[in-house]
């Protein structure tokens, strides 16, 4: 199991379309990823559990991955997170 905290950098954070983005990029990978803000984990492959984070812009997160892909699936995630979504 590996994490990486990310600061989120784009002007809505991982709100509606950027959430989606985010959920995608997270189901091209086997490995087991969650999203943790504060005190709370939650699924980084469910668009509710993220949502449910309100993650805005400036705040920093904690990804977490266990699996055999789990270097790529931090490296994949942070990589789109570091593009503002393209936004």
């Amino acid at each position: 199991m590996i994490t990486k905290e990310v600061k989120i950098s784009n002007a809505i954070g991982l709100h509606a379309r950027p959430a989606t983005f985010f959920i995608q990029k997270a189901n091209t990978y086997t490995s087991s990823i969650w999203v943790e803000k504060d005190d709370r984990k939650v699924n980084a492959k469910s668009l509710l559990g993220v949502l449910s984070l309100g993650i805005a812009k400036g705040m920093t997160i904690t990804l977490v991955a266990d699996g055999q892909d789990e270097a790529l699936a931090l490296e994949g995630l942070t990589a789109l997170i570091n593009t503002g979504f393209e936004e």
